[in-house]
């Protein structure tokens, strides 16, 4: 009886609200971002043509989106933060005609069950209007009030009531430039409406409404940007493709300025994207980017936008078709404006109607398929050693110099004994023919008593300089060449935001750098034997290479800076060294606490024995 009893008892029950609403959030809400894109997203469906975003702390302490649209009556304000509750859905078919950016109905709920949410709202018409405080999902407060008409929304302390997901943020820089991202997409797809975007007192965008979109990108990633850019437009019956490119002169280091929008709403299609840039390949270098903003207008049934919880992927109804019309028209537009030149894969030849009305003549017109490898010039002066950063010699300097030695000079004493094992350091013992090898310019090649040693001269010195730029971070006085004119230098708002969090560890490392307002910033000196005139591309490519490393590598902030430093100042491959210059190079390795890998762990140094060489001959 009893065991009838037990298994008749269901033992699946529903979750609570508070607990359900947690658990949406975790999809919905993942960081401070994320409530910006949904609040952002109501103000837009509301029809709002200026909204203010207030963001203090990087959105840890207050996310507040202000909006001067059409406003909530009473009893809609506290529907709204009911689960699934939405003005803009009402049938199955709705789903399949979606044009507003919000439609499910998760965002405020989501919103209020992990943070403190004060929102305030008026409708035009109406003599009062209302301020409603919920924390946690429940309610604290809900009266009358005086506010302008249009909503005010304010979130404050996110994740206060989930510790576990607050852990999980990154440093403020990331998390801010999240934030800046999300703006960006919706300032881009909306130069209808006008923002401003205030950061901790610093007003970051005050972007005015109807900008024609050339202005609109200048006033938010830089004036430099507005005599590069291009529009373009091209309809057909199924799509409509619009959009901005920028001059393939126009690059950075790092992804981020390449935005997609169908319908104005901002996607993401890694494949698109990737199609994108192809079209730039025979003109850029590795690891460059250009910026582009490409908008798709189609009708909504042909698209499916609620295929991701967070709404940032679609799926069309005919994908083929949409990609093949967008490289299509991306290539026409570049040929016509830039006078790009047709790459023959097959014969490896470019041609180009008039050179002389398109690019300037430094760019390299590489062959083949693929981003074009490195361009910089394999002539000019001798290479400097030691690396980019001075200081003086160490015992561990000289202790290098001794390895060295044992590898790559014959040791007095026995030289029977030498050919019989590898030296004291593990390392084997070079002959005493002192002479050294560049393959193809990239690799430095030398004879052991017992096999071959090859280098890789840009892993090897991205090592040297990686360990001197930890050395100079904890040094007293850093070394430092003070400029004799000061270069002022404007950074994009994500730049700059990342630029205040690091300027502490730059000024160690021996940059000096005033932080003025406006995202621009005055070099007033850099660190020792930094090329004269390369200030400004040295600090962005800094600045870009260290955003790269986030969340691929875990590095504290100073190693993920030294890492940045040293990628964009080692030498690379591809420059001719002298033999004195190898010998240099490889004496300050093996000076190096860890001479046998580049500071993300790629190997430096490869040794052949004779034995393998012998048996490739067999």
């Amino acid at each position: 009886m009893s065991e009838t009893s037990e298994t008749s008892q269901s033992i699946i029950h529903q979750l609570p609200p508070e607990i359900s609403n947690k658990i949406a959030a975790g999809e919905v809400i993942q960081r401070p971002a994320s409530v910006v894109k949904e609040l952002l997203d109501n103000a837009i469906d509301a029809g709002a043509d200026q909204i203010k975003i207030v963001i203090q702390n990087a959105g840890r302490t207050l996310i507040q989106v202000i909006d001067n649209g059409c406003g909530m009556g009473e009893e809609d304000i506290r529907l709204c933060f009911e689960q699934h509750a939405t003005s803009k859905i009402n049938s199955v078919d709705d789903l399949f005609r979606v044009r507003t950016l919000g439609f499910r109905g998760e965002a405020m709920a989501s919103i209020a069950s992990v943070s403190q949410v004060t929102l305030k709202s008026k409708r035009p018409g109406d003599e009062m209007g209302y301020e409603y405080e919920i924390w946690g999902g429940e309610e604290k407060e809900f009266k009358p009030a005086a506010v302008d008409d249009g909503t005010s929304v304010a979130v404050r302390n996110i994740f206060y009531n989930v510790p576990a997901r607050r852990q999980f943020l990154k440093t403020d820089a990331t998390e801010f430039r999240h934030i800046l991202k999300t703006i960006q997409q919706a300032a881009l797809g909306h130069p209808d409406i006008g923002f401003i975007v205030i950061a901790d007192t610093d007003e970051i965008y005050d972007l005015t409404a109807g900008q024609p979109i050339k202005e609109r990108i200048a006033a938010m990633f830089g004036k430099g940007y507005k005599a590069s850019l291009l529009e373009f437009e091209e309809q057909t019956s199924y799509v409509t493709v619009r959009g901005v490119l920028s001059d393939p002169k126009l690059t950075k280091k790092s992804r981020g300025e390449q935005f997609l929008f169908v319908n104005n709403r901002p996607f993401q299609h890694r494949y698109l994207t990737h199609v994108v840039l192809s079209i730039y390949d025979p003109w850029m270098g590795e690891k460059e980017y250009p910026f582009f903003a490409i908008f798709l207008d189609i009708d909504p049934k042909q698209v499916d936008v609620n295929v991701h919880p967070a709404k940032e992927e679609v799926k069309f109804e005919d994908e083929r078709s949409v990609i093949k019309l967008v490289k299509s028209v991306v290539k026409k537009a570049l040929n016509e404006h830039f006078m790009v030149p047709e790459v023959d894969r097959d014969e490896g030849k470019a041609r180009r109607s008039d050179f002389d009305s398109g690019f300037s003549s430094d760019f390299n017109f590489k062959s083949g398929s693929g981003r074009s490898q490195s361009r910089q010039s394999t002539g000019g002066g001798p290479v400097r050693f030691p690396s980019r950063i001075n200081y003086e010699s160490t015992g561990r300097q000289k202790e290098g110099d001794q390895l060295a030695r044992q590898l790559y000079q014959q040791e007095s004493g026995s030289s029977g004994e030498k050919e019989k094992q590898p030296g004291k350091s593990g390392k084997p013992d070079r002959t005493e023919d002192g002479n050294f090898w560049q393959l193809h310019n990239s690799y430095i090649l030398t004879q052991t008593r017992s096999g071959l040693c090859m280098i890789d001269q840009h892993a090897a010195h991205k090592r040297i300089i990686y360990e001197k730029a930890l050395h100079a971070t904890e040094s007293a006085l850093p070394s430092t060449q003070q400029l004799l004119f000061a270069q002022t230098v404007e950074l994009s708002a994500t730049d700059f935001s990342l630029l205040k969090e690091l300027h502490g560890i730059l000024q160690r490392m021996g940059f000096n750098i005033q932080l003025m307002s406006g995202n621009t910033a005055m070099i007033n000196g850099v660190p020792a034997d930094i090329d004269i005139g390369d200030e400004q591309s040295v600090l962005k490519s800094m600045l870009h290479q260290y955003r790269d490393l986030e969340g691929t590598f875990d590095l504290d902030e100073r190693h993920k800076l030294a890492v940045a430093f040293a990628s964009k100042t080692a030498i690379n491959k591809g420059k001719h060294l002298t033999n004195e210059e190898m010998e240099g190079l490889i004496d300050q390795l093996f000076a190096c606490q860890e001479p046998y890998k580049d500071p993300l762990n790629k190997a430096t140094i490869v040794y052949i024995g004779l034995e393998d060489i012998e048996s490739r001959f067999r």
